[in-house]
């Protein structure tokens, strides 16, 4: 069966996104996972372009990858020079990788209006370029950039720049969308002239997703003979980004039984995905086909029940494939099915016909009337199902607390300063805590007052912190909902809180992130106990 190579370029035209950054380091930690992973290609950066691509290439040969080849990328020589000359190619020669992408121009008003140079002259930058650097490199890959848009325009000379390209040495021929603005449609049309033309010659593709397109025609290509996908992880890129590997892989794999990853490797796709959002400092897209979070989140109680008896009913394919899992969130359309999933994911044992169930579910719809909600704080939900159950464990008594907020110029930052008086086993703490906010502030505090109890407490952190003010007739006495993350280096784990005071409403959150963290703390204790 015919097999489709994977080319990345995340590491290159990914970075062109807005707010995504690597570092150097950052880059080699991404190729090493994505050789792991099975990527046929990595495309390491431009290395006439800036000192960190130049660096990657230097510092990525101090590695051994078991799969993966990086790629060099770059334009054709300067019209002004001759090809032995120009300091583009040099660089690309002196990056000293096995593979060397080069592009050029496909498109006739790119030639006059960005190159101003003649058509005849594009032809002989093409050619000339690719031939001067075919004796020196292993595998030489040409992206026609524009090429759609090109052959739109006029197709006889698009056609003519991949000749020109295919006489200087190109390997394979990368069709581009870099405007990302065709149909797959047009995809179609146009592959099936360049087949006409170029029989024997492999094809790829790389698509851009201004018209939100570029995954499906990135699939359309395949149907056309196309061997080689280009894209990124995430599908980060410039504008709207390039076709998304986290998509094309699976359905690649799973959808048209064409390979391009191992099973056991695409069971990390998820992993990789995350892993490359963390180092960029990105939030990830719950709602990313196949890996995001919620790509497999069941909310209706029809739904739930469905998909208990046969996955498939609400399931293009089984999570696990691509590293992810079902969830099942809790909700006011959620049943008793729910509560009992979300129950077995915790370790605690109920039937859709207990008792607790039924009144698990009840607090839940008069809660979420009250504006809570718990997909995003199953910590809170966790923590209920345990106080229906009689097993909560009260950690600490608040006797009370007090937060002042103080600015004293106009130039200085206000300072919020929280007073708290808690009693843990008959021993009352009182301390008080500085914050940017009075809600750091009271964190701050109540950490303070419980660390020297519970010094799991220590490593436990606010990640991120959330305020909604829900819809209602009150104005300012409006109803506000608080979702706290906490992060202790392990895990995240959500929780909330619902007042018309919005430090009650966090106060409720905290209460629940630190209260969840010591009963998390006990359950592993017990576990390890038993383990003995």
């Amino acid at each position: 069966m015919r097999r489709v190579s994977i080319y990345d370029t995340t590491l290159r035209d990914g970075t062109q996104a807005e707010d995504f950054s690597l570092s150097l380091p950052d880059k080699i930690r991404v190729a090493l996972k994505l050789d792991d992973l099975g990527i046929d290609y990595i495309e390491g950066g431009w290395p006439g372009s800036n000192p960190k691509d130049q660096g990657f290439f230097e510092e990525i040969r101090n590695y051994e990858l078991k799969h993966a080849r990086i790629a060099a990328f770059g334009s054709t020589h300067h019209p002004g020079t001759r090809p032995e000359k120009d300091a583009n190619l040099r660089s690309l020669l002196d990056a000293k990788t096995r593979v060397i992408t080069l592009f050029g121009k496909s498109w006739t008003i790119h030639v006059k209006d960005a190159l101003k140079i003649s058509l005849e002259r594009n032809l002989e930058l093409i050619r000339d370029s690719l031939a001067y650097l075919r004796p020196h490199v292993e595998t030489l890959f040409y992206d026609a950039e524009h090429f759609f848009d090109g052959f739109r325009a006029d197709p006889e000379y698009a056609l003519t720049t991949l000749e020109k390209a295919v006489e200087g040495g190109a390997e394979c021929l990368i069709l581009c969308d870099t405007n990302g603005g065709n149909l797959p449609s047009f995809i179609e049309e146009a592959m099936r002239a360049v087949r006409e033309r170029f029989p024997g010659v492999p094809l790829g593709i790389h698509a851009h997703n201004d018209s939100d397109l570029a995954v499906a025609n990135s699939l359309k290509a395949v149907e056309m003979g196309a061997v080689q996908v280009q894209g990124t992880f995430n599908g980060v890129g410039e504008r709207c980004g390039n076709a998304n590997l986290c998509s094309i892989i699976p359905n690649l794999c799973l959808k048209m039984n064409v390979p391009c990853l191992e099973p056991d490797k695409l069971k990390k796709l998820r992993a990789v995905s995350r892993f490359i959002l963390e180092l960029a400092n990105m939030p990830p897209n719950r709602y990313q086909p196949y890996v995001g979070r919620s790509a497999f989140a069941h909310k209706g109680g029809v739904h739930i029940a469905a998909v208990e008896r046969n996955p498939a009913t609400y399931e293009h394919i089984d999570p696990e494939l691509v590293g992810n899992r079902r969830r099942f969130l809790i909700s006011e359309v959620s049943g008793k099915a729910a509560v009992r999933y979300k129950a077995d994911e915790y370790g605690i044992s109920l039937s859709s016909t207990d008792p607790v169930a039924l009144e698990v579910l009840k607090q839940i719809k008069e809660l979420e009337y009250q504006g809570y909600q718990f997909e995003a704080a199953e910590a809170s939900f966790e923590l209920l199902i345990n106080r229906a159950m009689g097993r909560s464990k009260r950690y600490f008594e608040l006797i009370g607390f007090r937060v002042v907020d103080q600015k004293l110029s106009e130039e200085e930052e206000p300072v919020s300063e929280a007073t708290i008086r808690v009693r843990v086993g008959g021993q009352e703490e009182h301390t008080a805590a500085l914050g940017h906010g009075p809600v750091n502030a009271l964190d701050n505090a109540l950490r303070k007052a419980l660390e020297k109890f519970y010094p799991e407490l220590k490593g436990v952190e606010l990640s991120d912190y959330k305020v909604r003010v829900l819809p209602g007739k009150e104005g300012t006495a409006s109803k506000v909902r608080v979702l706290i993350e906490s992060y202790d280096g392990k895990e995240h784990w959500g929780t909330v809180g619902v007042s018309h005071d919005i430090l009650e409403a966090s106060w409720q959150a905290l209460v629940d992130s630190i209260n969840y963290k010591m009963y998390m703390s006990e359950k592993e204790k017990g576990e390890s106990r038993k383990d003995t």
